[in-house]
Parts: structure tokens; sequence; C-alpha cells
């Protein structure tokens, strides 16, 4: 009998169509480890180093053997920034009981054969980038414990059987892609105490059957799409100390008796629902309770007073809400008792309606309180003498109310200050020079309001100071010569006050100023020529001001600039040829000054929707719409009569020169048989000399002038010979490392062929008609202009109507995507554009997107080992404010993750319509455009959206005839705004690869696809 049990038992083992070896052993460990590592494909620690045949694979680092059977039972490997896919070998590893991956690279499915680890108890494979379904195979894993698959991209439905895991007790799959319900079924696992379904796109209910888990402590179903009223039996579970319900669309009241139901509660975070009702007073006997959180939502005051009993609680946040009520005097008397909350950090209060004094007992609250939010609000009387007391307070926003009186001295005793919002109030006085006592301020806003006297330089010493607000207060004196300490301004706005003198002439030292708003005040003298070291300079503000002399020739360097204003001045001389060749330029106003001479025609000056020229009595000449007087033949006269002069003076000269050139040509052409510039393979058309590219661009007019960087310039050109419309790229040989610099681009590139990047022609080796060095790349002419032009056309003309319909926009964002995949992944060395916005995303004439200017990208000789390369290609730092990953600023190197977050942010403006600069965002919303789009989601989508998108008339866009379903709609852009924000992560590894937004993308224009069929 026991012989026939052995022979059953080995035939059972030889035909079982399972992945083990039909007898493990130690050995078959050591086999499923190796494979484990050659799935490995990124091991920036060299972690694997470790795992070879000289030590015992028991002593591999991460490796946790049994003792007596030497069989692995612990694999960990959490956060050792390993990257590629997790072997199916794993499933070999049967005495596996615990698997710690979190906090890795991992990407692909994860294999079904984990699901054979019978003895699995601990399983957590979060932060990684883990795609496909939930592997329903681990249900055969009938002694799991604790899983997590935290903060990947698994999508699909959650499993329905729970039934195996009756031992589970924490359950946390967030920040995914699951959709569906929740499972009635989960209700079932009685051990349960952590239940994570939070940051996915699940809807419906919440089903009754969840407040059947007796025993659990944490619940978080927050940043889905759940609906209804929340189960009040939910509220019962005496044992739940966390409660995310956060972002949803649930309804309902609280329950009276929720602080006395909850008596363990500690976190409970229900913002941005449809939640009403008053705030239970019994909230206080949750003497536990730490954050409290009802942003968003329809709560209704007053403010329970005895708050204050809550000794632990350390953020109360119920801004956005009607907590006021006009029927009462005073809806801040709650303000006294929260003195006794003596670990308070975050008060958040802000757009709520409550309408009183301002409280002086606010100066009793704890030391600790770091953020305190009350803008939005009916508070009036003025702010007491004794805040400096709150002594670690970060942020204070009192904006948009109705406070008086003047900025106590004591406000320069909040040394940790990072944010102070004082604006649109009427606060008068001078500004305190306490202020400069904030050394780690970064934000200002004081506009609106009714401040008098000079600006303090302690103002400007401030170091950290990136965003300082003034606008629209009576403020007097000069700008102070300090104002070139503020080194890390990004805006200043100081119009609409009454400054006077001259601009100070080292302004030009802010060297990261993108706005600078000095309209409307009584400004004298000269423009400085130094704002030319304004390099980042966009937008530039003089308006209204007394300023004379001339426009400065230095103005020719700002090429960053889309708005300048130097309207209603005493402004005297020509207008600027160099201004032709501004193409970022969105509107330039010159108007009603003392201008003269002949307006430009070409260039901006051709459209005269971006310029203004009027109340300049001199002017005459440009374009017919001008209707201003042809300049005088007697003008005209004494021109030629020069232009006789200088030719019978330097006709002979030039061609002496001429001559000496040809003789020096010869020469040089003699020694250029073995040029070292390489004709690019790819493109084999006709070689184009220096002389065709000189008349391809018209001798490089000023007129053709597209762009100029430091290394070359680019123009618009037609070759006839080949009957295309082409854009050169200069080379400026004389710059220091430019030509090294251009060969190697020229290598690179020489490889790179893509439907969506620029597109290299043909190149030019020679010299010109001196004897100089001649080095050009011929590309292809995009004719829809930049998405710049698209997303932000110039708002002074009423005729254009241009827009860019929601599929284009989607088509766009691909294509961008695809040509970074391409650059960072399948290119002979990866390449790092370093300069990814919407100005340099170009569109041809079928709306392909053509990611241009790699006048910045570097490239990784990594794997080529050309290090002279690798050198020249990676110095210095580069990009765009608003674009510029946060790790760059801090010195980090430049990386693909640092192009990842620029496209980001582009994805966010593409559908949005807001620059990343935009004051609206940075002044009002207090934030960044990340930030902005973050805070929306996913209930506010539509509040977002640029508004164009829902005004299309496109036949694939939404209307109200047009067959998009809003919830289609809100679904589609949602989950391109979690595109945008995956990629901007503020830790590089966090960002999703662009392989992974491809796909995501991808879903959501299949999906407005299938509406329309």
């Amino acid at each position: 009998m026991i012989f026939r049990f052995i022979v059953l038992f080995t035939v059972v083992l030889a035909t079982s169509d399972i992945f083990v070896f039909a007898f493990p052993s130690n050995d078959t460990d050591h086999q499923a480890l190796l494979y484990f590592k050659s799935s490995i494909r990124n091991d920036p620690l060299h972690v694997m180093a470790s795992w070879n045949s000289s030590i015992h694979f028991c002593n591999w680092t991460g490796v946790t053997c049994s003792h007596r059977r030497q069989r692995v039972t612990v694999l960990d490997l959490s956060s050792l920034q390993l990257g590629g896919t997790l072997s199916p070998y794993i499933g070999n590893l049967s005495f596996l009981s615990q698997i710690y991956l979190y906090q890795n690279k991992f990407h692909s499915s994860i294999p079904s054969e984990i699901g054979q680890l019978f003895r699995l108890k601990y399983l957590d494979l979060g932060s990684n980038s883990f795609q496909g379904g939930f592997p329903f195979n681990l249900s055969h894993c009938v002694k799991i414990r604790e899983m997590s698959m935290y903060d990947n991209g698994l999508k699909g439905k959650l499993p329905t059987d729970f039934a195996s895991w009756s031992n589970l007790y924490s359950f946390d799959v967030g920040k995914n892609h699951f959709t569906g319900s929740i499972p009635p079924s989960i209700g079932n696992i009685s051990t349960l105490r952590v239940l994570y379904l939070g940051d996915n796109h699940l809807t419906a209910r919440i089903p009754l059957e969840v407040s059947h888990l007796a025993k659990l402590e944490t619940l978080v179903l927050g940043s889905n799409n759940l609906s209804g009223m929340v189960p009040l039996p939910l509220y019962n579970i005496s044992s739940l100390d966390t409660v995310g319900l956060y972002y949803n669309q649930l309804e309902g009241t609280l329950p009276a008796d929720l602080g006395s139901t909850l008596p363990m509660l500690e976190n409970f975070y229900a913002g941005g629902n449809r939640i009403s009702g008053p705030l239970p007073p019994s909230l206080a006997n949750a003497s536990n309770l730490t954050e409290f959180d009802m942003v968003q939502n329809s709560i209704t005051g007053p403010v329970p007073t005895n708050l204050g009993s809550l000794h632990n609680l350390e953020s109360l946040s119920l801004g956005n809400n009607p907590l006021g009520d006009n029927m009462r005097p005073n809806d801040l008397s709650f303000f006294g008792s929260l003195f006794n909350c003596t670990h308070l950090k975050q008060l958040v209060l802000h757009d709520t309606g409550l309408r009183g004094q301002f409280p002086s007992s606010i100066v009793n609250l704890s030391i600790t309180i770091e953020q305190l939010f009350l803008d939005k609000n009916h508070i009036y009387g003025s702010m007491p003498s004794e805040i400096g007391k709150l002594e670690n307070l970060i942020v204070l926003q009192l904006h948009h109310n109705l406070l008086t009186g003047t900025i106590p001295e004591s406000i320069g005793d909040l040394s940790k200050l990072g944010k102070l919002g004082l604006s649109d109030n009427n606060i008068s006085g001078a500004i305190p020079t306490s202020i400069g006592n904030l050394t780690k301020l970064v934000f200002l806003s004081l506009e609106n309001n009714k401040l008098q006297e000079s600006i303090p330089t302690q103002v400007f010493n401030i170091s950290t100071l990136k965003i300082l607000s003034l606008n629209n207060n009576r403020l007097r004196g000069r700008l102070p010569e300090e104002i070139v300490f503020a080194s890390e301004c990004i805006f200043i706005y100081l119009h609409q006050n009454l400054i006077t003198g001259p601009i100070p002439s080292n302004i030009g030292s802010l060297k990261h100023l993108a706005v600078l708003d000095l309209s409307y005040n009584k400004l004298t003298g000269d423009i400085p020529a130094t704002l030319e070291g304004c390099v980042m300079l966009e937008e530039l503000y003089l308006e209204g001001n007394l300023f004379q002399g001339r426009i400065p020739s230095s103005f020719k360097a700002l090429k960053s600039l889309a708005f300048l204003d130097l309207s209603n001045n005493n402004i005297s001389g020509t207008i600027p040829r160099f201004f032709e060749g501004f193409n970022l330029i969105i509107f330039l106003n010159l108007s009603h000054n003392k201008l003269g001479g002949q307006v430009p025609k070409e260039g901006l000056f051709s459209n005269m929707s971006v310029f203004s020229v009027v109340g300049n009595l001199e002017l005459c000449g440009g374009i017919g719409a001008l209707h201003l007087p042809a300049c005088s033949v007697r003008n005209k006269k004494k021109t030629l009569a020069l232009r006789i002069i200088l030719l019978m003076v330097f006709v002979p000269l030039a061609i002496l020169s001429a001559c000496l050139a040809l003789i020096c040509y010869w020469c040089r052409n003699s020694k250029k048989l073995n040029d070292p510039f390489p004709m690019l393979e790819p493109y084999q058309y006709t070689k184009l000399s220096y002389q065709d590219l000189l008349l391809a661009t018209n001798q490089f007019s000023p007129n053709n002038l597209l762009g100029e960087g430091r290394y070359g310039s680019v123009f618009k050109g037609v070759v006839q010979s080949m009957e295309v419309i082409v854009a050169v790229k200069v080379l400026k040989v004389e710059v220091h490392g430019a030509n090294k610099r251009f060969l190697a681009e020229c290598e690179s590139l020489r490889n790179i062929r893509h439907r969506n990047l620029i597109k290299i022609i043909t190149t030019c080796s020679s010299t010109d008609f001196k004897g100089n060095d001649f080095k050009a790349l011929v590309l292809e002419f995009m004719t829809n202009g930049s998405v710049d032009d698209w997303l932000h056309p110039n708002p002074y003309d009423q005729g254009n109507e241009r827009n860019l319909t929601l599929l284009q926009r989607i088509y766009i964002s691909i294509d961008v995507a695809l040509g970074m995949d391409y650059l960072h992944h399948h290119s002979h060395a990866s390449i790092i554009h370093c300069d990814i916005k919407p100005s340099n995303i170009l569109l041809d004439q079928d709306f392909v997107a053509h990611i241009g200017d790699f006048g910045l990208a570097r490239f990784s000789y990594a794997t080529t080992g050309d290090i002279n390369q690798a050198q020249l290609s990676s110095t210095g730092v580069r990009g765009t404010v608003g674009y510029v990953p946060p790790e760059y600023g801090m010195g980090g190197e430049m990386s693909i993750e640092g192009d990842v977050y620029s496209y980001g942010i582009l994805l966010l403006e593409i559908f949005t319509g807001k620059r990343p600069t935009e004051s609206s965002i940075l002044v009002d919303e207090g934030g960044n455009l990340r930030d902005y789009v973050r805070k929306a989601l996913p209930y506010r989508v539509m509040d977002i959206v640029d508004p164009r998108i829902l005004l299309d008339q496109d036949e694939h866009d939404l209307t109200t005839n047009h067959s998009y379903s809003r919830n289609t709609l809100e679904a589609c852009l949602t989950s391109i705004f979690e595109v945008g924000l995956l990629c901007s992560e503020e830790t590089p590894q966090k960002r999703i690869d662009t392989s992974v937004a491809i796909k995501q993308l991808h879903v959501a224009r299949d999906k407005l696809l299938q509406c329309t069929h």
C-alpha cells in the first residue's frame, strides 16, 4: 500500500503542469534568484553585484534563508532603485513568506506565478511602475496577511472574491487606475484592519458591507468617483482611527454622535465632497483627534466652541464652506477656545464667509502654529501687535478681508515665515522695515491696500524672495539700489503707485526676473540699458511713467519678451528695427510717446494686432493699415545721396577685399578635402553651399531671423533648387567651444530619425566670402508655428479665432511623448532635451507635433564610452522658468526625469490654457500650475480646463449637439491631468516614464474616439 502511494505521488509530481521543479530544493531557489537577477535592467547602486557565485545565495543582498533547510524565506530589496521586470521564476521560491520590493522601478505586469507561493504572508510591491491588472492568482496565497501594491499603474477591476484571504489584515492598492465599484464581498474579511483604495477611479456607492469590518482601523477611499450617501453604520466602527473619504461626490451629513461612536479617531479627511449640515459638537469627544479636514463641502456654522478640548489637534481644515452667517455679529468666537489646542499646526478657514473683528485671541494660539489661512472672509479690525508671538508661523494668509490699521512691526519676529498674503484689504501706513528680518520669505503680497511711504530697502535684502506684489498702493520714494539683492526674484509687481526717480542701473543683475511691472508710477530718466541683463524677462511693463530718451539698443538681447509696454511716456527717437525679429512677442505697445521716423514693416510690424504706435505724431511709413503719412521724399534724397557717397568710397575697397577673400577661399578649400564636418547620411539631398544659403535667406536678412542663441542663429529660407522652405541654423564659429559642440551635436543628430522630431535636411561646411569658417544645419520648416502660438494667441487680435480642438491637443501631447521616448530610449545615445515647452513644439501643416530647438540638449554617452563628447554635452544647467524641474535648481544633474517633468507641465498647460508663470496662479492661487490642477481633481476638472475646449464647434469635440457625454469628457480630462501630475512629481524617482504616459494618453484618446462612432 505504501509502495503504491509513493508511485502515485511520483506520477502526480511528474505530470503536474505547474511552474516549479518536480523536486524543489535550495538549488531551485538558487536558479530562481539568478532568473530574478537577469530581469533587472537598471541597478545604479550595484546591488546585484553581490549576487555571484563567490558567496552562497543566502548571503546575497536582500536574501534571507531558513537556518535548517537553507531555503529563501525573505526577499527584501526595497528602496534600491532597481529597474526591470519581475521574473515569473519568483514563483519557484516555494518557501518565500515575505516579499518587499517597494520604492523601485519595476514595470510590466505582476507575474501570475506569484500565486504559487502558498506560504506567502507579506507582499509589498508599492511605489513601482507595475502595469496590467490585479494578479487574481493571489487568491491561492491563503496565508497572506499584508498586501500592498500602492502607487503603481495597475488597472481593471478589483477582485470580487476575498473568501480565501481569511488572515488578511492590510489591503492597500491605492494610487493606481482601478475602475468599477468596491466589491461588497470585501466586507467578509473579518480580520481586516487596513483598507486603502484611495487615488483610483472607483465609482458607485460605498457598499454597506464595508461597515461589517468590525476590526477596521484605517479606511481610505479618497480621490475616487464614489457617490451617494455615506453609509451611517460606517461611523459606528469604533476601532477606526483614520477615515479618508476626501475628493469624491459623497453626500449626507455628519452624525450628531460622531465623536462618541468613533472614540479612537485620529484622522478624519472628507474634504472635496457634498456633505452638508453643521459640525457636530460631539466631535470634541474624539480626544485623540489629530487632523480634521472638511474643506470644500457645504458645512454650515457656527464652529463649535468646545473644539478647544481637542488637546492633540494638529490640523483643522474647514475652508471653502459656508460657515458664516449674516445674522450672527461674530462668527469668530470659537477662536478663544483654540488656545487649549497646544499642538495645533494648521488652521484653514479660508473662503468661509466668517465675519467679525480680527480676534485678538489669535496670539494665544499655540506657538506650534505653522499655517494660518483666514483669507477671503469678512474679517475687520487691525492685526494685533502681538502677532509676532506666533514664532513658528510659515504661512499667513489674510488677503481679501476688511482689515484696517497698519502692519505691526512685530511681523518681523516671524522668522520662519515663507508666505505672507495681506492683499485686498484697507491696510495703511508704511511697510515695516522689520519685514527684512524674514530671511525665509518667498512670497510677499501686499497689493490693493493703502500703504504709504517708500519701499523699505530691507525688503530687497530678502535673498529668498521670488514673488513681490505691491500693486495699487500709495507707495512713494525711489526704487532703492538694493533691489539687486533680491537676486532670486522672479516676479516684481509695483504698478499703480507714486514711485519716483530713475530705475536703478543695477537692475540687470536680476538674472531670474520673468515679470517686471513698474507701470503707472512717476518714474523718470532714461530706460536703463542694463535691463539687457534680465535675460529671462518675459513681461516688461513701464507704461504710464515719465521716461524719456531712446529705446535702448541693448533691448535686442531680450528675445524672450512676450509683452513689452512702454506707452504713455516721453520716449523719443526711432523705433528700433531689431523688434522685427522678436518672434515670441504677443503685444508691443509703444503708443503715446514722442517717437519719430519710419515704422518698420517686417516681422511683428506686419501684423497690426501685435503692436500699437498710436499717439506718436512724428511717425511715418509702416504698413498701410496704420494710415501714417509716407516718409518725406527729401529724407529719401538725403539717404540716396549718402548711399552714393558711401559707394564711391567703399566700392574700391570692397573690390580689393573680394580679391583677397577669393585668394583665401582657394587656399582654405585646398585644406578642406578631408572636412570633419559630416554630411548627414540619411538625407542625401543636394549639398548646399554658402552661396545657396545666402540666396535662400536673402543674405541672412534680419527679416528672416527666426531666433538666436549663444551658439547660433536660425533663419527662414527658400532653397530654389530643392523647391522647399527651410530653417537654416548658422553656427557662431567665433564663440569658444562652439565648433566642437556643433560637431558633437551633428554626430548625434545624424542618427536620429523620428516622425516627431525636427528633420535635418542637409548641412553646409564651407567658408564665407571673407574666408571665415561657415557651418550650418538645414532643417525642415514648420508651417503652423508653435504650440505656444495656438495656446496663447495675441489677445489684442480681435480676428484671431484659431484654436486647437480637444483631439488635436491629445494628438499633440502623444506626438511629443513619442518624440521624447525616442530621444530617451531608442536613439544611439540617450538625449536629454532640457527645454521642453510650448514654443519648442512645432506643428506641420497636418498639425503633427515636432520637437525642435536642440540648442540646449545634452547627450548621455554612457553606452558609447565617448568621454569627450559626454563632457562636452553636460556642462551648465539650462531651461525655462516654470518648466525646469526642482532638482535642477538645487544643483541636480540633468536627466531624462527632468525632461519628463517639463513634459508634465507642458501637458497641464495644453489642457488648462494657462502658463506655469501666469500671475493668476502664482499670486491668486499662491502656488503653481501643478498645485492648481492637483487641487481641482477630480471634481472641479471642468473649472480648470481651457474653456476654448468646451466652446469648440469641431464635429469631434464637445458641444451641446455632439456625442461626448459630460461624464466621458470629465473622465478623459481627469486621466490626462493625472498623467501631467505623475510626470511632474517633485521627486524624480516618482515620475512615470514617457512610455507609460503614451499608453495612458492613448486610452483617453480611444475613449473619445469611441464616443464619436
